[in-house]
């Protein structure tokens, strides 16, 4: 409501402004100054009188016009011009144009600001535990060691790239009447050229003009910021699982919290919750988020009615989208990495070297080096002895090499974790 009021008073006073509308005259400074008054003042009252007299009119938008018409009555000024109210408009040249300024707000103030807060946090972890080491696991099983900080960093910057992407959208609006074509204004004052004018408009709302529409514009930004929002919230629920994964296997611990009960049953319970509130709140905003990408794009001919009680849920998925950061920030914030939990895990799979050994064999022409380490390794358990004593027997390398081989270890075997952690700050950088 109370951006449709605005863009029905902008649009007033852009008419002012116009030489070729002589009879709406420009507004003094007094009659602006109550305008800008009234439009910062906006409040529940006001709110209240439109949906007052759309139990009536049955329509929203004009009961937006109605109220300003009331309100214009009292002016002098406005009360002789109150009948161009909403002139050569449909109600969607309004409502896009709110819809648009109310996504921009939402996304500017609040979404970005969330979604900034949960990649620092993110960062923070990374960086923090940059030279942490920890078993890596592919389809589940024990691999190549990483570090909890790269992997942390691999979320960081996954949600940067989506982050990014969500802020480069542009808001997109128009104001050309009921098909698109300005047909009203034109029929009106055939001397303004109105599509300049409608463009200038837009454009003056901190939008971007939208060159080719119908009654409608096609909402196909929307899908854009909706699709970029929901690929960062995938990303974030991966972060989730994962998290509540390495709680499972003790490699975090949860600060408690004194008061907090964990089970009404089990006193010793310190449940991942958080994590698991953000995963339910991000699966309910991405559904939302998914069925107005592919459904407001979609419009018969120049226009139907399906998007009207789409659009009234524009705020549903954003709201589950905040609440989900909220819970991983605050999830995030109770976390204590548990170093010997981590360590005792790589201790326990020495089998995972049999990657550097048998490259280290290829490199000096040893026979069926990945065999011979496929036989020794998979499905056992190998001991920091069988495998120091595995390379010891390895007598076609050079010395020097299998005493370097026998100082490896699973906490060591990181590859460059730490430095592509210590690089993530460079990449997150605008």
């Amino acid at each position: 409501i109370r951006y449709r009021i605005l863009v029905e008073v902008r649009w007033l006073q852009m008419l002012s402004q116009l030489p070729e509308v002589k009879e709406v005259p420009p507004f003094s400074a007094e009659t602006n100054d109550f305008l800008e008054n009234f439009l910062a003042n906006l409040g529940v009252e006001e709110a209240s009188q439109v949906k007052q007299i759309e139990r009536t009119t049955n329509h929203d938008v004009k009961a937006v016009e109605y109220v300003l018409k009331n309100t214009f009555q009292d002016v002098p000024e406005l009360a002789e011009v109150m009948e161009f109210t909403h002139f050569g408009c449909t109600s969607e040249d309004i409502n896009n144009l709110s819809h648009a300024l109310m996504l921009r707000e939402s996304t500017i103030r609040h979404v970005l600001p969330a979604m900034d807060e949960v990649i620092d946090a993110i960062a923070t972890l990374a960086a923090d535990l940059a030279e942490v080491p920890l078993l890596s696991r592919t389809h589940g099983q024990p691999a190549s060691p990483t570090t909890m900080g790269k992997e942390m960093a691999n979320v960081a910057y996954r949600l940067k790239r989506q982050r990014r992407q969500v802020a480069a959208v542009p808001y997109l609006g128009k104001i050309a009447g009921a098909v698109g074509n300005y047909n009203a204004c034109m029929s009106a004052y055939p001397e303004v050229d109105w599509q300049v004018v409608g463009h200038q408009f837009v454009k003056d709302l901190g939008l971007e003009p939208n060159p080719f529409i119908t009654q409608i514009e096609p909402h196909d930004y929307i899908a854009e910021l909706f699709d970029a929002t929901a690929r960062f919230n995938t990303i974030l629920l991966d972060f989730d699982r994962d998290v509540w994964g390495y709680i499972s296997v003790g490699y975090f611990k949860q600060k408690t919290i004194a008061g907090e009960v964990g089970s009404s049953t089990m006193p010793h319970k310190v449940n991942p919750i958080d994590f698991e509130n953000s995963e339910g709140n991000l699966g309910i905003a991405n559904a939302l988020y998914g069925h107005l990408a592919m459904k407001l794009p979609v419009s018969r001919w120049q226009r139907d009615l399906t998007d009207s009680t789409v659009l009234r849920n524009l705020g549903v998925g954003v709201g589950h989208s905040l609440l989900a950061y909220q819970s991983t920030l605050k999830g995030i914030s109770k976390l204590e990495p548990n170093v010997e939990a981590m360590h005792g895990d790589l201790n326990t799979n020495w089998e995972v070297l049999a990657e550097p050994i048998q490259t280290v064999m290829r490199r000096y022409g040893v026979s069926e080096p990945y065999e011979k380490l496929k036989a020794f390794t998979r499905g056992q358990r190998v001991s920091a002895e069988s495998m120091r004593d595995f390379v010891a027997g390895l007598e076609e390398l050079p010395e020097e090499v299998r005493e370097e081989l026998k100082k490896l270890t699973p906490d060591t075997y990181i590859g460059n974790a730490v430095q592509q952690t210590r690089d993530l700050p460079k990449h997150l950088a605008d």
